[in-house]
């Protein structure tokens, strides 16, 4: 059907056939009375954060809706709505309303289906409703075609709200007409209507969802921890930890150098190999230098570990540090064949001793934790130091001749570290070795508690958000359930 504007003689369309008792002249804004074809009054023009034109035509819930008509409503002097008037093919009515960028979705109901419980409840469709608030507005802009004549005295809503559904009653005068309406996401009426831009939204609209369905994110965490706690009790019960690896290394067959360890094998799937290292350090330290070597992919873990422990007594108290034991996991190694390299080093100091003598006792021999050697003439009783046992055996001084003749034909070097390790109570040359053990653990509740955890604590943050989200949306309510400061 389409009007000519008296006014301005322009030509108005739309593609529907319904009474139309008012429209407003898409070319020079007049109100007009359809069935005097005159003007009564000129209006403003809806314009900003409209998203929707006259004429446009949506599908919403499979329902195809043209736009008839658009009005901005004002409360205040500067708080807007926009609503959008929708008619289908059988002229039925919608409406979608615009706040903030939140939007709601709308249909009339019957006076007769809406139960006032009290001031503050109302009942429609089983479903409680709490009221919200009560608006005073007028009709700011309009635009489109009115099936009845526009009222623009001063019209009051009242709105109940129950989660994203609410009730809006609004009267003009003494007429009330009732509405029911649904939160309707801004994405679905931009596919609807395939539009381009759609207004920013601000705050907590008031049938605006919690960002998570929580009944729903109850049934998928019970049914998660069901499968998690059944693949456990499945690998607790098919897999044991088991001891793949064990060997004591001494220092001196690794210095320098690396030990190639027997092949072991890792059977089922990706797991922590754990390693223990442990060496007779007393005030003194270890390094254990570890890789883990796939035999079929050649790829390498490489991995180095220190061994610590210090102790003393001072200002009347004793204390101590470190431990002669160490564990670490290598992470994630799936099943194959496996060898380890193993190379080691320990503090280096040189056994202390004193009080070797020779066997025809004209000399005796010493050495300090520096590796300073002290030769004593036990005849003179004068001592000569030397740096090493290879620097004494090179001197030609008549210290080092007597040390020579006495001692016999055995080098002097040899002799000295060892008869070093016989006579030292030192502990860092009686720390000779260290033990490692591997434990392939396919059986860890380690994973499985913390994902447990953070499912448990993801649930509760989520219950948490809900609860300030609902905070925040009923915060300008004059009857929130909430407790206000």
């Amino acid at each position: 059907m389409h009007y000519v504007c008296p006014a301005c003689e322009s030509e108005n369309k739309i593609d529907l056939t319904f009474p139309v008792e008012e429209y407003v002249c898409k070319t020079c804004s007049h109100l007009i009375d359809a069935a005097g074809n005159k003007q009564t009054k000129h209006l403003k023009v809806p314009t900003e954060n409209v998203v929707l034109d006259v004429g446009q035509k949506g599908k919403i819930e499979d329902v195809e809706y043209t736009v008839v008509a658009i009005i901005v409503k004002r409360y205040g002097t500067n708080i807007f709505w926009r609503e959008y008037y929708l008619k289908d093919s059988k002229g039925n009515d919608a409406f979608l309303s615009e706040s903030d960028g939140h939007w709601v979705f709308l249909i009339s109901i019957q006076p007769n289906d809406f139960n006032s419980k009290s001031s503050k409840l109302a009942s429609y469709a089983e479903r409680t409703y709490r009221w919200y608030e009560t608006s005073p507005c007028s009709i700011y802009a309009a635009a489109g075609f009115f099936d009845e004549h526009l009222d623009f005295n001063l019209a009051t809503y009242k709105e109940y709200v129950n989660g994203t559904r609410m009730i809006s009653k609004e009267t003009v005068g003494k007429k009330n007409q009732y509405f029911y309406g649904v939160h309707i996401s801004k994405y679905d009426v931009k596919r609807a209507f395939k539009i381009a831009h759609m207004p920013y939204y601000t705050g907590v609209g008031i049938v605006q969802p919690y960002y998570f369905d929580i009944k729903q994110a109850i049934n998928i965490f019970c049914i998660a921890a069901l499968l998690i706690c059944l693949c456990q009790l499945y690998v607790y019960t098919s897999r044991t930890n088991e001891t793949v690896f064990a060997q004591t290394i001494n220092f001196t067959d690794v210095q320098d150098k690396e030990m190639v360890s027997n092949s072991f094998t890792l059977s089922g799937g990706s797991a922590p190999l754990k390693v223990n290292a442990f060496s007779g350090v007393d005030n003194s330290w270890a390094n254990i230098q570890l890789s883990l070597v796939n035999e079929k992919t050649n790829e390498i873990i490489y991995t180095s570990k220190d061994i610590e422990q210090y102790h003393g007594y001072e200002d009347g108290e004793s204390w101590s540090e470190g431990s002669q034991s160490e564990d670490f996991n290598l992470c994630g190694v799936s099943s194959g064949k496996y060898h380890f390299l193993i190379s080691a080093e320990k503090d280096g100091a040189l056994p202390t001793f004193s009080g070797l003598m020779s066997p025809d006792s004209k000399v005796t021999v010493s050495r300090d934790r520096s590796g300073i050697i002290g030769i004593t003439n036990l005849l003179s009783g004068q001592t000569t130091t030397f740096t090493d046992g290879k620097i004494l055996e090179k001197d030609t001084s008549e210290v080092a001749r007597l040390t020579k003749k006495s001692f016999g034909t055995q080098k002097l070097d040899s002799l000295i570290n060892a008869e070093a390790l016989r006579l030292t109570s030192d502990p860092i040359s009686s720390n000779t070795y260290v033990q490692l053990k591997a434990t392939w653990l396919p059986v860890s509740f380690w994973n499985f508690g913390f994902i447990i955890f953070i499912m448990v604590a993801l649930f509760v943050a989520m219950w948490i958000g809900k609860y300030f989200f609902n905070v925040n949306k009923w915060k300008n309510s004059s009857n929130s359930p909430y407790a206000t400061s």
